[in-house]
């Protein structure tokens, strides 16, 4: 489950709590921001979970995943889906409080969360499937909120996408060598000696996309900012991971977790 790495857990958390307090001028009732952050937190779980399911052949021969718990024997696959199987029901009763439309989103949630393990052994960018996944708590988040998806939520859910490319492949270029021997895929793979220049150009559009929201918004000058504080942050993102070395690599992705912070401060204070 991996609850021991809050890190992650944030990450995707933000981009919820962007579209859950965007969404409407009122604040989101006590009831639905507590369903929100459970619910991130129990499909991040799930996702683990079903992700090192997946995974369990490959696991067991990359350094940075070696003693994952069913790579290791430690937990049986049985005992992972019984777990597994046991949070997405809970994560389902979760939903079940909210309103038709958010409920028949979740559906699409659990594929996406379920299913993108399945791409890195196909699809050259898996990376951009991970951010249809991580960032779906957008639009459930204007679905509970508005009960219907306007411009803005889309304008903030393709920003998030791309954000969650340029993150995500700093951190397979930790596994990158690995990849390739496994014949897995990633966008650290596939962009090759690009990578910086191509990580760059999804940090761009996502500030680009952010300022449209921004504007779509009717945002003040906090908003925009803080636009300027996360394309520095993204500067020092690049210098780390540059340095090489797994710990690096992991500590540039890491990092994002700032970036959500800035911008949801930066939704709080219009």
């Amino acid at each position: 489950m991996r609850l021991h790495r809050p890190i992650p857990i944030l990450i995707i958390l933000y981009p919820t709590l962007w579209g859950l307090f965007a969404a409407t001028p009122a604040l989101p009732s006590f009831k639905v921001f507590i369903i929100f952050v459970l619910g991130v937190i129990i499909m991040r779980t799930a996702g683990c979970i079903f992700n090192d399911i997946a995974d369990r052949d490959f696991d067991g021969q990359v350094k940075r995943t070696a003693t994952r718990p069913i790579a290791t024997g430690d937990i049986t696959v049985k005992q992972a889906v019984f777990v597994g199987v046991l949070l997405l029901v809970i994560a389902f009763i979760l939903v079940l409080q909210l309103n038709l439309m958010t409920i028949l989103l979740s559906l699409i949630a659990v594929i996406l969360a379920l299913s993108y393990p399945l791409f890195k052994r196909f699809f050259a960018v898996p990376q951009l499937v991970l951010g249809f996944a991580f960032n779906f708590g957008i639009i459930m988040a204007y679905a509970a909120q508005i009960n219907h998806i306007p411009l803005s939520a889309w304008m903030l859910y393709l920003a998030t996408i791309f954000w969650t490319i340029s993150y995500d492949t700093m951190y397979a270029l930790a596994d990158k060598d690995y990849d390739l021997t496994l014949n897995l895929h990633s966008s650290a793979i596939t962009f090759g000696k690009h990578n910086l220049l191509i990580m760059s150009i999804f940090q761009i559009l996502t500030i680009i996309c952010l300022a449209v929201f921004g504007m779509l918004q009717h945002y003040n000058t906090v908003f925009f900012l803080a636009l300027v504080i996360i394309t520095v942050l993204f500067f020092y993102q690049h210098k780390t991971w540059k340095k090489g070395g797994i710990a690096q690599c992991i500590k540039a992705f890491s990092d994002n977790h700032w970036v959500g912070l800035v911008i949801l401060l930066a939704i709080l204070m219009q």
